[in-house]
């Protein structure tokens, strides 16, 4: 009987051996590998991974830190995907799987992570500022796209001791043009931006400030088109509104007095007035000799901001009108006059024809007849009173400082 029973158990291992012999083991699909990202742009991206035989492969991306199954999934023939409408300045995670058959597929590879770039501005009046891309996504840091810069003014213009954040946005693969130490020519769809603010304490500017307008330009065509955006009560954004307003502002000052202002936002119209010159509306601020300090021109030319300039020394520098130590009296006086005055009292300026008076730095002293109205000059700085003070459009009050100095060089001719 033991015999029997050997010889049965000895049959049935041959017959389960033979079963197995008879089985296809297939190896495990393998992951792709070496995956890597590039022609990365504000909305699209290219994937590629090794070529490792297999023909079908499962793709799945999204904002990174998604959870595999709730991204986007798309299947590949190939080795290689093109991603499209990415949204900018995001930071993505991209998976892949390979497909050796509809029962085997590996494991995914990844996450493989990249950003895409910052989003074009966008040179047109949207109804929101936040709609152009000139800064990144918290709109009231004011911090810049990495396709807009900032640039400062050696003299500032006088808006009722407000601040101002300066931003120039050129469009993608361009520059500006030099010509001479005036304005640069500046390519269509440039789109300049100054944004007017006061800290809520000059001391401790920790405790904040309050954003009040910020006034866009565009060149569009070879015609430079303006506009203005007025920041909401949170901070937030900002509303294209060419219309005039007043904002009450209250702040303490350096010496710790609070300063009340009702800082009035001008009108598109009032803006024409004073950026118009013989019916042509142009910027104020960004002529090269009044950005020509701090190495901010040698900055432009590093970085192929603008063209036709290889050294900063080629470009006159317009003075800081605060600087006693490196500038004389006159020169700063004449600095002041020229940011403050001189887009209106110019030819071609609103003023040009209502006065004879012609303050640009350049103008020979003999022709900007400052010696003959001196005190029609010091009359209408030395006091505030409307439609008669000078400059009749932008501030509310005198300069104080400003006038200090003009009156200091008025005495000396």
């Amino acid at each position: 009987m033991k015999k029997i029973i050997y010889l049965v158990a000895l049959i049935f291992t041959f017959t389960s051996c033979s079963d197995n012999d008879d089985e296809v083991i297939v190896a495990q699909c393998d992951q792709p590998q070496n995956i890597t990202v590039n022609n990365i742009t504000f909305d699209s991206a290219s994937i590629i991974w090794d070529n490792d035989g297999n023909t079908s492969y499962t793709l799945e991306y999204g904002l990174s830190g998604f959870s595999i199954g709730s991204g986007t999934s798309i299947d590949i023939n190939s080795n290689s995907a093109s991603l499209s409408n990415l949204s900018g300045n995001s930071i993505y995670d991209v998976y892949v799987k390979a497909n050796c058959s509809a029962s085997n597929m590996s494991l995914y590879t990844g996450p493989i992570s990249f950003t895409t770039a910052a989003p074009l501005v966008v040179p047109e009046f949207l109804p929101n500022l936040s709609d152009l891309n000139l800064f990144t996504e918290n709109l009231n840091d004011l911090t810049p796209s990495d396709r807009a810069f900032i640039y400062d003014l050696n003299t500032t213009l006088f808006t009722d001791y407000s601040h101002k954040q300066r931003v120039l946005a050129l469009p993608e693969g361009t520059t500006m043009e030099y010509v001479d130490d005036g304005f640069p020519v500046f390519p269509n769809n440039t789109v300049i931006a100054k944004t007017f603010y006061y800290f809520n304490n000059e001391r401790d500017e920790s405790e904040g400030r309050q954003l009040i307008e910020t006034r866009i330009i565009i060149k569009k065509n070879g015609v430079w088109e303006l506009g203005n955006y007025k920041w909401n009560a949170n901070q937030t954004d900002a509303v294209l509104d060419n219309t005039t307003s007043t904002v009450p502002i209250s702040y303490a000052n350096n010496n710790g007095a609070t300063v009340n202002v009702d800082y009035v936002i001008p009108s598109a119209q009032d803006c024409i007035e004073c950026h118009s010159s013989s019916n042509v509306i142009l910027p104020i601020g960004p002529k090269l000799r009044a950005i020509n300090g701090n190495n901010q021109l040698e900055e432009w030319i590093a970085n192929n901001y603008i063209s036709n300039l290889t050294d900063a020394s080629q470009v006159s520098i317009l003075p800081n009108w605060e600087d006693a130590v490196n500038y004389t009296l006159e020169e700063r006086a004449r600095a002041y006059f020229d940011m403050n005055c001189a887009h209106c009292h110019s030819a071609g300026g609103s003023c040009g024809d209502q006065s004879y008076l012609r303050f640009d730095y350049d103008t020979p002293f003999a022709d900007t007849y400052i010696l003959e109205d001196k005190p029609n000059i010091d009359f209408r700085m030395s006091m505030y009173y409307d439609g008669i003070s000078m400059p009749l459009i932008g501030t509310t009050m005198m300069h104080p400082e400003g006038y200090d100095l003009i009156r200091e060089y008025l005495n000396t001719l």
